[in-house]
């Protein structure tokens, strides 16, 4: 099994050897600046003979070395398009991959919870209710004793309130899809009961 480093380290290395190869394209350049002449020049006289003003086979070797550079250039430069396509491809499927994990655990999170048997459908300012941190539209899976198991009709959840007066009762609903849990204690307030809300049942 060839062992192949990651697309980041390849796309790293291959930028590395494109700056190299710039360097030593510039590196003839600055030879041919020296000896007067550009990539295109005569290196004939008039005559037609080798111009002896410069060095011809440094000429020669330098523009040889610049066309071989300008084609490795060529490649690295489609290597580094290609790694970073791949890259790119590799984090878009990550992204998709940890999205697609986390809607199923979402889902896995929503298919485990009970179904609720009853909602709230009002809670008053100041109630106790209130005070505990429900809210109207929270649905019931837990009231004290009372969970979506053993739940018959309100007179259980309104047996639970009268003999819980004071004494802080463990809820749980479900709110926009998540479980909510919450600590309510029944106890006389200025409005009428012992929680200051409304429930209702769910029909099931």
């Amino acid at each position: 099994k060839i062992l192949r480093s990651p697309p980041s380290q390849r796309l790293q290395s291959r930028c590395t050897k494109k700056d190299e190869i710039e360097e030593q394209i510039k590196a003839y350049y600055d030879v041919l600046q020296d000896q007067g002449v550009g990539v295109e020049d005569s290196l004939v006289d008039a005559e037609g003979y080798p111009r002896a003003d410069v060095n011809l086979y440094q000429i020669r070797t330098a523009r040889h070395n610049i066309s071989c550079l300008q084609n490795d250039h060529k490649t690295i430069m489609a290597e580094i398009e290609e790694a970073l396509h791949k890259l790119h491809a590799r984090e878009k499927a990550k992204r998709e991959q940890d999205e697609a994990e986390a809607q199923e655990e979402a889902m896995e999170h929503q298919v485990t919870l009970p179904p609720p048997f009853a909602q709230l459908d009002a809670v008053t300012e100041g109630s106790p209710a209130c005070g505990a941190g429900l809210r109207v539209g929270d649905q019931l899976i837990e009231f004290g004793s009372v969970n979506s198991g053993n739940f018959q009709n309100l007179q259980n959840i309104a047996s639970v309130v009268q003999h819980s007066e004071g004494k802080p009762l463990h809820v749980s609903v479900i709110r926009a899809g998540q479980k909510v849990q919450m600590s309510l204690t029944p106890q006389r307030w200025s409005g009428r009961g012992l929680l200051g809300c409304n429930i209702v049942p769910v029909q099931r």
